[in-house]
């Protein structure tokens, strides 16, 4: 029988594991909120330090990742084998316990950090140097993993008697679905539905990012802002000025993919303060955004050169890179109007409007790069492309397809 933790038994079971002691005098009163699958609680012990346990709500070997919170606790077993990614700070791992059997994992919790989603809710600025620390360290992972069969074979791991799904594809649409969906979500729900299937080049561009899909290093695969921690005084001088946490989804992925899902929730900052009504049009909506994209544009643009800078190797791999981001970006944002949906029961004028910018983001990539970053790619690779001799992008003939197979690809 599983062990159920609680704030009643968490200080026990931190002794019988040996994070604490009875002389600690330690407290697991403050219960952090519960996600839709795991239950948090913040233990202080005698000395200030405190513990984030974390337990998963139902163990599960089903679909997909097999059991999240092993494939973290690989994470950190890796760095500790690899140092030279163990040396990366921003990655650096955070665990000190895993209990396979109850599915518990223990890490410190960083009291001088909070999550990059409330710095910028409470300061209402974007620094530069935030974003830029993100695009190196985030470089620096993919760039140390890139092609390196060491690191690949080592996440193939898995709980003893289940069978890994090692290269997953994350570029999936909205998969198939029946007259069960009635008794799922309400009625005004199911606009979405409506709108997402009305658009064949939506389906397209996701089926063909799903086909051009290659995993070549190791990726966070669940990149938003809330799993980014800044250091409270957001001025930092040596390397710890951001932490990359909760790497449960973590796998031998596309680096495209950790970048656009990071831009998507960029994004979202802007998409989520606009003035939506009936009677104003999209274009209109987003102009009067209460956070314009102008303001955010700065600090995006400093991810993306950040992480060119430091890896630009990747634009030889892929000349069309930045435009891959950017629809991968759009995809994001549609897995998470569907992910918000599930939970909030409704799908609102503000979802339409995002949902209208995801297309745009993944049936024209090329003319969203200007918009999303106020420049074109050419300019953006220009500074890079005079040391490394980085091929230009060369804009390609857009051929009218004969025929899309609307494929949606599991795995690889």
């Amino acid at each position: 029988m599983v062990f159920s933790l609680s704030s009643h038994n968490v200080i026990q079971y931190l002794l019988e594991a040996g994070l604490s002691s009875s002389e600690d005098g330690a407290s697991g009163e403050a219960q952090l909120p519960a996600s839709s699958k795991n239950f948090n609680l913040l233990a202080t012990l005698l000395d200030n330090r405190k513990l984030l346990i974390k337990q998963e709500r139902c163990i599960d070997f089903g679909d997909g990742m097999p059991q999240e919170f092993f494939n973290e606790w690989l994470f950190h077993q890796l760095l500790s084998s690899f140092p030279v990614l163990g040396n990366i700070s921003a990655i650096a791992s955070l665990l000190v316990h895993f209990d396979e059997e109850n599915s518990i994992l223990v890490r410190n919790y960083l009291t001088d950090y909070l999550d990059l989603a409330k710095f910028y809710r409470q300061n209402d600025i974007f620094p530069e140097a935030i974003a830029s620390a993100i695009g190196n360290s985030l470089a620096a992972l993919h760039r140390a993993t890139f092609n390196r069969r060491e690191y690949r074979d080592y996440m193939s791991n898995a709980p003893l008697g289940v069978i890994r799904y090692s290269f997953y594809n994350p570029a999936q649409g909205v998969g198939s679905f029946g007259p069960e969906i009635f008794g799922m979500i309400p009625k005004e729900a199911l606009k979405f539905y409506v709108l997402y299937q009305r658009f064949d080049s939506l389906e397209s561009a996701i089926a063909d990012l799903a086909n051009d899909w290659n995993p070549c290093c190791l990726t966070h695969n669940d990149l938003k802002l809330e799993n980014i921690l800044v250091h409270s005084a957001g001025e930092q001088e040596d390397n710890s000025l951001v932490r990359l946490i909760d790497w449960e989804a973590c796998a031998w992925g596309d680096p495209a993919f950790d970048l656009g899902t990071l831009l998507a929730s960029y994004l979202r900052v802007w998409l989520d303060s606009l003035v939506v009504d009936p009677i104003l049009e999209l274009e209109e909506s987003l102009r009067l955004a209460m956070t314009p994209l102008e303001v955010i544009q700065p600090s995006i643009l400093a991810l993306l050169r950040a992480y060119l800078n430091t890896f630009p190797m990747i634009l030889e791999y892929r000349r069309d890179f930045i435009v891959r981001v950017v629809q991968f970006a759009g995809l994001a944002m549609i897995n998470q109007i569907q992910e918000l949906m599930k939970c909030r029961k409704y799908f609102e004028n503000t979802d339409i409007c995002i949902l209208q910018v995801a297309k745009s983001l993944l049936t024209m990539p090329e003319q969203s790069v200007l918009t999303i970053f106020g420049i074109s790619e050419a300019e953006i690779i220009e500074p890079l492309a005079k040391f490394d001799k980085l091929p230009q992008p060369q804009r390609e003939q857009n051929l009218l397809p004969l025929y899309y197979g609307k494929t949606r690809l599991r795995g690889c």
